[in-house]
């Protein structure tokens, strides 16, 4: 059977170079590297992962807990890719595991990952309350940041974007733009970010001393079908007027979108359609959407770098909240007090 020395001699590097690149560290040359992983190929050989953990208490692996709720739609491909991308540059493998559809299910994953002796652990809760949560942290044998909600007592463990400035920063834009007749469909109302959403519109409102219309406040569930649904429920009554629409998703917007053209209105001649996310499609939508860009990858690249610092020993600081980014493109005009 071949040994890790046998590989070592074909490498023409030490047993101590092997190992390190075995174990994923960054501090071995692109060189031997080359040279290892290229010995390993030849010798077939494969390393007794068991034994190796075993040695060093490390398994090489962080879990990730995310709800299913998320999985069908492009915020959870991107979560993904980035948190896969970034713990493979850690020398780590990527483990999902489904949060389902309660908090107990939510905490359930997280317990089956420390099961599985996961180094480190990434959660994107949506039912764990931010107390739960906090009360969680302490009892795991192994780190956990919380990506997309603020930890109270833990701050140095959580990673958030500010989706409260950011809606406050692009509807009081579209308000600038000379509308002040604004809907809103808003997410989930147990969702953190579509709670923040709505509190930014709110906001943005009360600064131009616009007196809040519950009749152009409308509940979504952040999917196409639901936007359709929820703004062709809308224009059969028409409860109030409106120029422009705030759509708290890119998938809600376009769903929107359709009704609103299947109703006659043209976006952004009748109505113009802000929203977030930013999502691939967003720029090849007809108009193309103005959306606000989230930071995914910049969440999901704060918490890896936190745990890494976390697993080599460091201390960490808590990290500031992440700003999104509006994208101006077609599907906002100027509105009729501009």
């Amino acid at each position: 059977m071949t040994t890790m020395l046998d590989v070592a001699k074909r490498a023409g590097v030490s047993k101590a170079t092997v190992s390190r690149v075995l174990a994923g560290h960054h501090y071995v040359s692109k060189t031997a590297r080359d040279k290892v992983n290229r010995a390993i190929a030849e010798t077939g050989y494969r390393p007794n992962l068991i034994a190796r953990n075993l040695a060093t208490n490390r398994t090489h692996s962080i879990g990730l807990m995310v709800p299913n709720t998320l999985y069908n739609g492009p915020f959870f491909s991107e979560l993904i890719f980035q948190a896969a991308t970034l713990t493979e540059k850690m020398g780590s493998k990527l483990v999902l595991a489904d949060g389902k559809h309660t908090a107990e299910q939510e905490r359930q994953a997280i317990e089956w990952l420390i099961d599985m002796r996961c180094d480190a652990l990434i959660a994107y809760p949506r039912y764990l309350s931010v107390d739960e949560i906090d009360a969680l942290i302490p009892e795991l044998p192994a780190p956990l940041m919380i990506v997309n909600r603020q930890s109270k007592t833990f701050p140095q463990f959580s990673v958030c974007a500010d989706h409260l400035q950011d809606t406050f920063n692009a509807v009081d834009w579209l308000i600038q733009q000379g509308h002040r007749e604004v809907m809103f469909i808003a997410g989930l109302g147990s969702s953190y970010t579509g709670r923040s959403r709505l509190q930014g519109y709110l906001a943005a409102l009360e600064k131009h001393q616009i007196a809040r219309n519950d009749a152009l406040i409308i509940p979504g569930d952040w999917t196409p079908d639901g936007g359709k649904r929820v703004m062709h429920a809308f224009l059969q009554q028409r409860p109030a007027h409106f120029t422009a629409l705030v759509a708290s998703n890119d998938d809600m917007a376009i769903g929107a979108a359709n009704a609103l053209h299947e109703a006659g209105l043209r976006v952004p001649e009748d109505v113009s359609l802000l929203s977030f996310d930013n999502m691939p499609m967003s720029s090849y939508f007809i108009p193309a959407l103005t959306t606000v860009h989230v930071p995914v990858a910049e969440m999901v690249a704060g918490a890896v770098a936190q745990l890494s610092k976390l697993l080599d020993g460091e201390a960490v600081a808590p990290l500031p909240l992440l700003n999104g980014t509006l994208i101006q493109r077609q599907s906002v005009t100027k509105g009729p007090y501009a």
